[in-house]
């Protein structure tokens, strides 16, 4: 049994709370929000993101940060990307030399383009940190739906002690040292699904969404490449598999806030109506910047990036998509 600290009590931290405690773990999970931890503790249930969940009565949960992080084994990251080098700010006081700190969050810094692992080693510099990303909707995993995930991380004997803590008959983890990879596809597969919920909400079919989906996953692997990522992973887990249950699912917020963008809606109403933090949002920027670094062509980011931030008429985004000059399908210039 392991001493696990689970920093983020939304779905995703309240989910993997119920996996690890039914894993025999020892649980605790800290949440900023004092109303969001006195109803979690009251009705051992959260009400607001997984209705009708139980989770079990070993779980402790608390905003003491202190109390959270008492003996703790393994601290899991579960919060919006945005707040990521804050929550690791507040964690840092409580941790030692090589703690394997596990990032759940799906992002990249919007003010420097970094990575969560690079931001989390900014503010702990002598963590182990592993990233762990995969086709996971935190609603399937609550109940028990089987998923498979990977455990990514450059010191491959860390990511195997992830592995374990994690694997159960429901829940498969594999181990892989692209962390680069894994996290560069996790946080640009929540661009192309905003792509596909606007494809949706246009009213175009099926033929769009898979060509939107096999062009997406394209430039996600085009920049992760330049970045130093293996290709392979792009057709794994952590990319082309991540890619689809974002793009397809009623669970995706990117997918749901897409899908009102093309309905009509302004990007702040879409994130309003969706009433969760829509990281794909703060990805497209991230990633804009990052393409310009690295000098590598993202048509569908691009155009994702001036219908958020430049308010491009979505049909027109299409349009300028569709009408390209010719291209040779594997070559590396683009769509």
């Amino acid at each position: 049994m392991s001493v696990v600290s689970i920093i983020g009590a939304g779905s995703w931290g309240t989910s993997l709370s119920i996996l690890l405690a039914s894993n025999g773990h020892e649980v605790r999970v800290w949440s900023l929000f004092q109303d969001e931890i006195e109803m979690l503790n009251r009705e051992r249930e959260h009400k607001d993101k997984l209705p009708g969940v139980k989770v079990p009565e070993s779980v402790q949960f608390t905003t003491s940060i202190e109390e959270c992080l008492k003996d703790h084994e393994f601290i899991v990251l579960v919060v919006p990307s945005q707040t990521v080098r804050s929550s690791a700010k507040r964690v840092a006081p409580y941790t030692k030399k090589n703690d394997v700190v596990v990032i759940c969050s799906k992002g990249l810094e919007e003010s420097t383009g970094l990575r969560l692992s690079e931001v989390v080693l900014e503010e702990i510099p002598e963590s182990q940190v592993v990233a762990l990303y995969g086709p996971s909707h935190a609603e399937e995993v609550a109940i028990g739906i089987p998923t498979t995930v990977v455990a990514s991380s450059p010191n491959l004997e860390v990511a195997m002690s992830v592995q374990d803590l994690f694997m159960s008959p429901y829940f498969r983890v594999y181990t892989s040292s692209d962390i680069i990879g894994a996290e560069i596809g996790a946080a640009l597969k929540n661009v192309i699904a905003l792509c596909a919920g606007i494809c949706d909400g246009l009213g175009f079919g099926d033929n769009s969404k898979a060509a939107l989906m096999a062009r997406g996953i394209t430039e996600i692997a085009r920049l992760g490449t330049a970045m130093g990522a293996n290709a392979k992973t792009f057709s794994g887990l952590t990319g082309i598999g991540d890619l689809i249950v974002t793009c397809t699912s009623k669970h995706s917020r990117n997918w749901r806030a897409g899908n009102l963008i093309g309905k009509g809606c302004t990007v702040q109403q879409a994130q309003d109506e969706v009433k969760m933090v829509v990281e794909g949002v703060s990805a497209t920027k991230a990633a804009k910047e990052i393409a310009d670094k690295y000098k590598v062509n993202m048509p569908i980011s691009h155009e994702a990036y001036q219908i958020l931030f430049e308010g491009k008429d979505c049909k027109r985004a299409v349009y300028d998509l569709m009408t390209r000059s010719r291209k040779h399908e594997t070559e590396d210039t683009g769509w």
